[in-house]
């Protein structure tokens, strides 16, 4: 095992720039998530600390050695693709033993180390079908055996978990997390779904556009979002995000409605930002406003409400009879409230 530290990473192709100056330590044994949506750079970053893609400017270390110009056979890492890159004329065992094979290991020790990965993966009983014989999840397995075979220092996920459905996304995350937390082996994994790197993260790498925008853990991420790109990407359903004007105590929409605060600024253009499991119906001296959409999840019900030409997304727990077109009153808790500078996007206060 191994820590990976980048630092001021940068990454053009041509006169492209996809990666500007990034900084991230990740500690040995630690679980990092790299999440952003398409295109703000997480792939290639996965890709330098793998070795598929050279670095522009920069250092990545993998444990105290600087490993910008190592070959990534010799990086001792392994990765695990989104296309699951099996062999499909292979069985199961050989090819979770091809690396193995490949560096001439006594065949006592391949068997060895490919059956302890099949135990821990459950794939014992597969171990000599092929892969067009295996489901998709069975497949995602293999790959992942074929990596821990190896005894890396880190382990590369690459949006392991896209070809698979919803149910079985839910599961291999689980059967991934379980994987790490036994084998304490570093861990950077790349995803666009918040909700993996919620679940999974020791600590998540919010990226945009080439930057990171913020890291921390994700009850930070969630809890205190550092900009509106953080507020609006970190959670589902997402943060309600309005635009209107700080002053005093209380915000005022555009539209002229009046929302708490809890602290007292001076007059300013702000984003206030809500969370929907943080807006309750409050009958009495509550917001006036009129159901637009009802969406019953199970375990909770998400409403769309119109407070004048404001939608706000609520998340009640409670299953109240609401109909399209009611009138109800609803109250955000001022304590959960976050707002940020119109301008720059950055918080400015909770």
């Amino acid at each position: 095992m191994a820590s990976v530290d980048i630092r001021n990473v940068r990454k053009a192709f041509g006169t492209v720039h996809v990666l500007h100056g990034v900084n991230v330590d990740i500690e040995d044994g630690e679980f990092v998530v790299l999440v952003g949506p398409s295109g703000c750079g997480k792939s290639t970053l996965l890709r330098m600390i793998a070795g598929l893609e050279r670095i522009t400017n920069g250092e990545i270390r993998i444990g105290p050695r600087v490993v910008n110009d190592v070959p990534p056979k010799e990086r001792d890492i392994a990765m695990v693709f989104q296309n699951y890159a099996l062999y499909p004329h292979m069985t199961v065992f050989d090819n979770m033993a091809f690396s193995l094979t490949l560096a001439s290991s006594p065949a006592t020790e391949v068997k060895t180390r490919v059956n302890r990965a099949a135990a821990i993966l459950g794939l014992g009983e597969l171990l000599e079908r092929y892969p067009r014989q295996l489901s998709g999840g069975q497949r995602q397995r293999v790959a992942m055996g074929r990596a821990i075979v190896r005894n890396p220092q880190v382990f590369l996920f690459d949006e392991p978990l896209s070809n698979l459905d919803a149910k079985l996304r839910v599961q291999m995350r689980a059967e991934i997390k379980d994987l790490h937390q036994r084998l304490k082996v570093t861990t950077v994994y790349v995803t666009h779904d918040q909700i993996e790197a919620m679940t999974m993260a020791d600590k998540i790498v919010a990226m945009n556009g080439g930057n990171i925008e913020q890291i921390g853990s994700p009850l930070e991420l969630y809890d205190r979002p550092d900009n509106l790109f953080v507020a609006s990407f970190i959670g589902s359903p997402a943060m309600n995000l309005i635009k209107g004007e700080a002053m005093g105590g209380q915000f005022r929409t555009s539209d002229g409605t009046m929302l708490p605060l809890a602290a007292n600024l001076a007059v300013r253009q702000a984003v206030y930002g809500i969370r929907p499991e943080h807006i309750h119906l409050q009958p009495d001296n509550g917001i006036e406003a009129k159901v637009h959409l009802v969406e019953p999840t199970g375990s909770e019900t998400q409403v769309t409400l119109h407070i004048g030409a404001t939608p706000l997304v609520c998340a009640f727990r409670e299953r109240f009879d609401l109909r399209p077109g009611e009138t109800v009153r609803i109250m955000p808790d001022f304590t959960k409230a976050h707002l940020f500078d119109a301008e720059s996007g950055k918080r400015l206060t909770a």
